[in-house]
């Protein structure tokens, strides 16, 4: 049964793959500035374009996160959504305020912008990823909890599900841990121990709760598996993200400064972090090859399953490559932290967005699915951006390996920039994968606008 509702999920959507789209265009920016250092300079400087990059990414997944809960909690609870109205305006209001905070970063010298939005009354900016002027970190608040009370009163005037349930830990979860990013100590190792609180925990923590509730949705959908099954799943992945990655904090504070201890519990623990991975990808294949029913939307069963897969081979195997103590003591913010850091956040993040719009938007449209022609280019779509963010993972791990042994391994070490001169082929060929990986972006995007010859499926 469809809710009236949804609907307002469409918009977060559409925004959501405008600012992907953003972010990716960002990212060529930064790869050619790798090789081509006065690319665009002084028009958009390197850490101009490397903070919008990830300011970018950051938005575009929450815009996800939040369509994915507006379309996902009035069908789990069986009620439409508690305020339709609010939720269309706090989309209005995000948006605005991360336009104008992108705006910001572009127009404005840094220093001048934290001069002009209050910094020096409550010191927040220049930290990685937490980069937003303190109205924009303030009005993030207020988006987040407006957001959390509209769910929330969805959830409770309605049916209580598993999947709602652990969608709503992950939300609140995020909000919470968001908090910390306006406490700045004044001692850089406290600094750096609390700002894991916000980027960790939310990456490695609540948002695979997210995730793993926004699969085991779509899974129902396209598998008809009874709900019974995949909630079990969901309980034991749950149980195994907080466990590992709570005390998998740990893997970060190796070199900041804390104790000892940490090596051992962040090695231990991260060790562990690839498991819910695993589990979740044995989980989507499972539920698949039980399914009861072939669903008409072959693209979003594909999408699916990709993350399963990726969300392992990225956050799991890239993860665990390079976390035990004594390999991180060479690898440690070399390229392999970025190879790693691309192949997760695509593989679980982006990756399940992309499936629940895949899934939501044709049923919002009227129709079970895509037709036969728009969904073979949305899998064109799929294996052109997959394959790309596979081989800008190689060829990033490619580079940091040969930077470990040439700045930090070898008898004779190089300094920082002289490996970088070594390494530049590594680069190049990373932005040529990038170019493919926008055009299957785009591919994805023309997928929606594609007929057909045949009557549209029916849910």
């Amino acid at each position: 049964m469809q809710y009236k509702s949804q609907a307002v999920a469409k918009l977060y959507f559409i925004a959501a793959i405008a600012l992907f789209a953003g972010q990716v265009l960002f990212g060529l920016i930064m790869g050619l500035q790798y090789v081509v250092g006065d690319f665009l300079f002084p028009a958009i400087p390197f850490n101009v374009a490397r903070m919008v990059h990830t300011n970018l990414l950051i938005v575009w997944l929450l815009f996800g996160f939040m369509g994915g809960a507006y379309y996902l909690i009035p069908e789990e609870s069986e009620t439409e959504l508690y305020s339709p109205k609010l939720a269309v305006a706090l989309f209005w209001i995000f948006l605005v305020a991360g336009a104008l905070t992108i705006v910001g970063y572009l127009a404005v010298p840094y220093a001048t912008l934290a001069k002009i939005t209050g910094n020096d009354l409550l010191e927040t900016m220049g930290r990685e990823f937490l980069e937003q002027p303190l109205p924009t970190k303030l009005g993030i608040v207020v988006v987040a909890l407006a957001f959390l009370f509209n769910i929330t009163m969805t959830v409770l005037k309605g049916k209580k599900t598993s999947i709602s349930t652990v969608l709503l830990l992950g939300l609140w979860g995020l909000a919470v841990f968001f908090l910390f990013s306006f406490y700045n100590p004044a001692n850089l190792v406290k600094d750096k121990f609390y700002w894991w609180w916000v980027v960790h925990l939310w990456v490695e923590g609540v948002w695979e709760l997210i995730l793993g509730s926004l699969l085991a949705f779509v899974l129902i959908k396209v598998t008809g598996v009874d709900r019974e099954v995949i909630e079990k799943w969901l309980y034991v992945i749950v149980t195994l993200t907080l466990v590992t990655g709570i005390i998998g904090t740990g893997h970060h504070y190796y070199w900041i400064g804390t104790p000892e201890y940490w090596q051992w519990w962040g090695s231990v623990f991260s060790a562990l972090e690839p498991i819910p991975f695993f589990a979740m990808t044995v989980f989507a294949f499972n539920m698949v090859n039980r399914r009861r029913r072939e669903h008409p939307n072959n693209a979003a069963t594909l999408w699916a399953l990709g993350t399963g897969v990726m969300a392992f081979l990225g956050a799991g195997v890239w993860g665990f490559l390079h976390t035990l103590a004594p390999v991180n003591y060479y690898t440690h913010g070399t390229q392999i932290t970025a190879a790693h850091g691309h192949m997760a956040f695509y593989g679980a993040y982006a990756m399940v967005v992309l499936t629940m719009i895949s899934y939501a938007m044709p049923v919002m449209r009227g129709r079970a699915a895509n037709s036969n022609r728009a969904q073979v280019i949305e899998m064109w779509s799929f294996w052109l951006m997959t394959i790309a963010m596979v081989f800008i993972t190689l060829f990033l791990t490619a580079a940091g390996i040969l930077q470990v042994w040439l700045q930090r391994f070898s008898s004779t070490p190089i300094s920082f920039m002289q490996a970088q001169d070594q390494i530049s082929l590594f680069y190049w060929l990373r932005e040529g994968t990038g170019v493919v990986f926008l055009i299957g972006l785009i591919l994805y995007i023309v997928s929606f606008f594609v007929g057909g010859d045949e009557k549209p499926a029916q849910a």
